[in-house]
């Protein structure tokens, strides 16, 4: 089995599977595969180096803060001031460390979160169909490929009907390529290699036969993997604007520290002094571990989101799930169970009632309440062996329950049939499938073509929507199989009363057929109804507690779903959906015109038969009315929709992988209320991120405010560069970062959403920001020269003033985990992480304070015990000012 690497589409299907020793029909063998996957590997693409870990520490130091720092360590060292010098460096380096190990850890974090969602594909094995995750590939492998599927290997194609796949991500050509079986000519470009299926596209119509030809790194998408070194963006459009505010503020204390600067040398101050207190002045007003901080809030966040089975795919999703407006939802499977149930079925003129639930084939078949005996009523097994046949799921027995294998709707019909006594295996082998239409959304219908043994016959069984196939009829079976007028009016009365239970009904119909493939063609007239299976996918009971909760918060839900108007709204009903009187269908919505359009998304909430570009356009219109669109789907029609969405949030078991790609989050357990959780997470993170802001600006404020107030005060410097550093370094570590901890707010899901365009700070919250900033500076600076009016030695007064900085923060904390209530509110043991941090912060601020290593380092020096009490005050009375402040704004504003 040579390896060809450019002319598998040169190779004729006969030629080919010689070559790869492999039958299309059977495929290979599990002991063929194991062997195979041993010589060629693993189907995945080897991981491109990224930043290697020393280039990535020595971007810790690309910043204009750091370089200031580098600079002033670099002075200070020239002139033999080695302790400051030393301080000053090994500070940038540990800031140097920490920003590596946060970026390090974020980049593993979500490498783990993108292997999570396992691509599968449908595999040819031991003549069985099988799902198995596609890095189990191997070279040989026969793949089934269906509209919707990531092509998971370099397939030749074998067979095809009406497929067409997506390329651009190997060609840059955005129009969906039509496969054809041809064999090509060996000099045939990648784009016209219409024999071939690439690794990585996607099947966007239709559906194909292929052999594996390529996995890995061999196949196309792989050689183009080993040029390109990619990088994760993890730049959200929060952190882009706390950056550019960074970059401002650095400016303007640039601007003021040249200033205090300027204005010392004037009054005839030691250049070295004016420098060092500039030097301080900047690296106490500029708030350096901000970005870090947020990076990761967001990441606690998106790890908090996966433990609720919501994986992020794009982290600008966690900032924007706080914000969102309206729910878009699809129905089947994200607010219902997603284990279809016939309950229901019409064969014969004849309606049964069928018991049992789930995918369990325990129960019977009623007539007028009484079981009845299934050789009496031919037309209800042949409408069974109907929905049997044409039919492409699976249902596996395991040791303690059933499980199937492809879509609930088909499965639930072989359970419908295996309550019959019609099994699989023995009627598919006395029935073997010769062809099949694959079902299309366009179309409205499937259809298998089948060779009846015992009597020598082809018959087409053909499934789909009522409207579709009564169109297509001419006429039925009776209950004793013999041919009988169709009488449309009742059945579409039948279809109707079905639907008003909340019942989802299939329609059934058969033809004779003479040949061994079937065509469209062959399907437009002349079919004989069979009857109708109404089949019911149970509301979720936690989606009726999500949709309330979402009500509660000031969310809109909506239900866009394709099915029958009278189903959507049956169900939307039982899930106490708001704006339910009314259901629109798509044709409704087609005949508005823009202004009766917008008016109509926001009075309406349930929207039924909507073709793939009506929910692209519902998501448009309600972007134009300014709401901030989550939008849920499953299928490659819902692609467009998801990608135009602010949240595309696709489902994880039962989504495509072009929905999955379009996405923004994907659901893993398919939940409607998941979604909410998400939501409430994507609240929390971003509390928790203005919390931060919050505490930490006045800090940096009242630290430049000392800095500023001593330099025209013409005064000593409260404190000293190395000390402010300190107070940045360690409580951003033990303090500040314990916000990201912090648990969501009773009340969180009872807030309106967020507007989009307000800003982080509001004024309120500017307000309070200075007023800390100013009692930091009234206190420290207060104290600072109390102190040395008292007789106190300079170091002792100055490390009193880096005490009120570091108690007062430490304080304001408690303030800051909640921006409305006190913590008594939220609870005061509720993070214990915080309490954790200001313990550790109060012991080393006694070593720094009394031991003689940190009082050699930093400059401090011990003062008396009850100067601590004048310490606590200040702090205290930080705490007090900002929780009165809080309160008036509850009682009054």
């Amino acid at each position: 089995m040579k390896s060809q690497k450019t002319n598998w589409h040169h190779l004729s299907p006969e030629t080919l599977t010689t070559n790869l020793q492999v039958d299309i029909k059977q495929g290979l063998t599990e002991n063929e595969a194991r062997q195979r996957l041993q010589k060629y590997g693993l189907n995945r693409l080897t991981p491109q180096r990224g930043k290697s870990p020393l280039r990535l520490l020595f971007e810790q130091f690309n910043q204009p803060l750091v370089y200031i720092l580098l600079v002033a360590a670099g002075v200070t060292g020239f002139l033999e001031e080695w302790v400051d010098s030393g301080v000053i460096f090994g500070v940038v380096l540990i800031n140097a460390i920490i920003g590596f190990i946060q970026e390090a850890n974020a980049l593993k974090a979500i490498d783990a979160l993108s292997r999570v969602l396992t691509v599968t594909s449908t595999v040819l094995r031991n003549g069985q169909r099988r799902s198995i995750a596609a890095d189990q590939l191997t070279v040989g492998d026969v793949i089934v490929l269906q509209s919707g599927d990531k092509v998971p290997a370099d397939l030749r194609l074998l067979q095809t009907r009406e497929l067409q796949i997506d390329e651009s991500a190997l060609t840059g050509e955005s129009v969906p390529v039509e496969k054809r079986l041809a064999t090509l000519g060996e000099e045939t470009v990648l784009a016209d290699r219409h024999n071939m299926a690439y690794s990585s596209t996607l099947v966007t119509y239709g559906s194909g036969l292929g052999v594996v030809v390529e996995v890995g790194d061999r196949t196309e998408i792989g050689r183009i993997n080993s040029m390109i070194s990619s990088a994760i963006e993890l730049e959200t459009p929060l952190t882009q604007k706390i950056s550019q505010f960074s970059k401002l503020l650095l400016w303007v204390i640039m601007g003021l520290a040249a200033l205090t600067f300027a204005v010392g040398v004037w009054r005839g101050k030691p250049m070295l002094d004016m420098f060092m207190a500039s030097v301080a002045l900047a690296v106490g007003a500029i708030p350096e571990g901000l970005p870090a901080a947020l990076t990761i809030t967001l990441a606690i966040g998106v790890s908090r989101m996966a433990k609720r089975n919501a994986i992020i795919r794009k982290l600008p999703a966690v900032e924007t799930l706080g914000s969102t407006t309206v729910i878009c939802s699809d129905k089947t499977g994200t607010l219902t169970q997603n284990q279809m149930t016939v309950q229901a079925l019409y064969a014969g003129g004849e309606l049964f009632d069928v018991t049992g639930s789930g995918y369990t084939p325990d129960g019977d078949f009623q007539l007028n309440g009484k079981a009845i005996a299934y050789s009496d009523h031919p037309a209800l097994m042949e409408c069974l062996k109907a929905g049997l046949l044409c039919n492409d799921a699976r249902l596996l027995a395991e040791t303690d329950n059933w499980r199937i294998e492809g879509d609930p709707t088909e499965a639930a019909l072989l359970v419908a049939a295996h309550k019959a006594g019609l099994h699989h295996t023995p009627v598919s082998i006395a029935h073997p499938r010769l062809d099949a239409i694959p079902f299309e959304s366009k179309h409205q219908f499937m259809a298998t073509l089948h060779h009846n043994q015992a009597i020598d016959t082809r018959h087409v069984y053909v499934k789909g929507s009522a409207e579709s196939l009564l169109s297509r009829c001419h006429n039925a079976f009776d209950r004793h199989m013999q041919l009988t007028a169709l009488d449309k009016t009742r059945l579409q009365q039948q279809v109707e009363s079905m639907a008003a239970q909340g019942l989802r009904v299939l329609a059934f119909a058969r033809a004779d057929h003479d040949n061994d493939a079937v065509q469209h063609e062959h399907l437009r007239d002349g079919l004989t109804f069979l009857g109708l299976q109404a089949m019911i996918d149970p509301p979720r009971p936690e989606a009726a507690t999500s949709i309330a909760a979402c009500y509660r918060a000031g969310i809109q839900v909506k239900m866009i779903t394709g099915d029958h108007p009278v189903t959507a709204l049956a169900i939307a009903e039982q899930l106490g959906m708001q704006q339910t009187g009314r259901v629109i269908s798509g044709a409704q919505l087609q005949a508005l015109d823009e202004k009766q359009y917008s008016q109509l998304i926001e009075d309406c909430a349930v929207y039924a038969r909507i073709a793939p570009e009506q929910k692209l356009q519902l998501v448009q219109a309600l972007q134009a009315n300014g709401h901030i669109v989550a939008m849920t789907g499953d299928g490659v029609n819902d692609a467009p929709a998801l990608r135009q969405a602010n949240i595309g949030v696709a489902m994880g078991q039962g989504g495509t992988e072009v929905a999955k790609e379009a996405a923004a989050m994907v659901l893993t357990d398919d939940h409607f209320s998941t979604i909410a959780a998400a939501v409430e997470e994507g609240r929390g993170v971003f509390d928790n991120l203005v919390k931060f802001i919050v505490w930490t600006l006045p800090t940096n404020c009242g630290e430049g405010l000392v800095i500023s107030a001593a330099i025209f005060a013409d005064v000593a410097l409260p404190i000293t560069p190395v000390q402010i550093l300190w107070i940045n370094m360690s409580t951003a570590i033990l303090l500040g970062l314990m916000l990201a901890f912090e648990p969501k707010e009773p009340a969180l899901m009872q807030r309106k959403p967020r507007d989009p365009q307000q800003p982080i700070l509001t004024g309120q919250l500017i307000f309070r920001i200075f007023l800390v900033g100013v009692l930091m500076l009234i206190g420290a600076f207060g104290l600072f020269e109390w102190e040395l009016a008292q007789g106190e030695s300079l170091a002792s007064a100055r490390t009193i003033a880096v005490n009120v900085f570091v108690f007062s923060e430490m304080f304001y904390l408690f303030n800051c985990r909640s921006l409305k209530y006190s913590m008594f509110h939220v609870g005061v043991f509720s993070n214990l992480w915080v309490i954790f941090g200001a313990v550790c912060m109060t012991l080393l601020q006694l070593l720094f304070t009394y031991w003689p290593p940190m009082q050699k380092l930093f400059g401090s020096a011990a003062f008396k015990t009850d100067q601590w009490l004048l310490i606590l005050g200040v702090a205290l009375t930080v705490y007090i000012t900002v929780g009165l402040e809080k309160f008036v704004r509850r009682r009054f504003f």
